[in-house]
């Protein structure tokens, strides 16, 4: 599935060589120059991962990763720090300060996005194309297709999103701001009781498959979607 990855890089003959890897890739690409303009792009709207240059005009890029690992909205977004720099202080740096990988130029595109994909992969999975599994239910996020025992499960792209989203992150509770914020957008602007009609819609679609009861109300949390029964006393 497509990323949308913002690139933080101030030499332009590396920005466009990335640029291009990662649209032949099928990523989206946003663009920034220096720290500031990418302060002001995730002030919009959060990317699925970021690629950063460690030296950057103004602020450096270590000092970015620094503030975006300090503020909560920004804190989960995948960073991986590109760098001329290659002895251990060095790395050992850019991972202190919360970067998820480093990739020491030059670079081939062929390593970098095997290192995104990876990132994604740990980080960001309902933005990759791994099929997801969970209690007999089986989402293949690259035909679009849900299925359970071979019966097709049929979603709005609103409920195909949210439940990506919950089987890619199993077992782990989500408040309704943070799924709004994963499944919508940061950037979107709707009440949180929207997050509990597209619950309800999801597990009636799931209802005469029998696995609607994997979707669990965590009460005065959020959701969670989980192969184990929850407890009744």
């Amino acid at each position: 599935m497509a990323a949308n990855i913002l690139v933080v890089e101030d030499e332009p003959a590396i920005l466009a060589l990335i640029a291009a890897n990662l649209k032949r890739a099928g990523h989206i690409t946003l663009a920034a120059v220096d720290a500031e303009s990418a302060q002001q792009q995730v002030k919009l709207a959060l990317p699925d991962l970021i690629l950063l240059d460690w030296m950057l005009p103004g602020m450096s890029g270590v000092e970015l990763a620094r503030r975006l690992r300090a503020e909560e909205r920004t804190r989960m977004v995948p960073i991986i720090m590109l760098t001329a720099r290659g002895d251990e202080h060095d790395k050992v740096l850019g991972l202190e300060v919360g970067a998820d990988d480093y990739v020491t130029k030059p670079f081939s595109p062929r390593e970098l996005l095997a290192r995104i994909k990876a990132v994604l992969r740990r980080r960001a999975p309902q933005v990759t194309e791994d099929i997801a599994e969970i209690g007999g239910l089986r989402l293949d996020p690259v035909t679009h297709r849900i299925t359970v025992n071979d019966q097709p499960v049929s979603l709005g792209p609103t409920e195909f999103r949210l439940l990506h989203f919950l089987m890619t992150h199993a077992e782990r509770v989500h408040s309704r701001s943070q799924l709004l914020d994963q499944v919508w957008g940061d950037h979107v602007f709707v009440e949180e009781r929207t997050v509990d009609v597209h619950i309800r819609r999801l597990r009636a679609a799931l209802e005469a498959t029998g696995r609607d009861s994997l979707i669990q109300t965590v009460r005065g949390s959020g959701y969670r979607i989980s192969a184990v029964p929850v407890a009744t006393v």
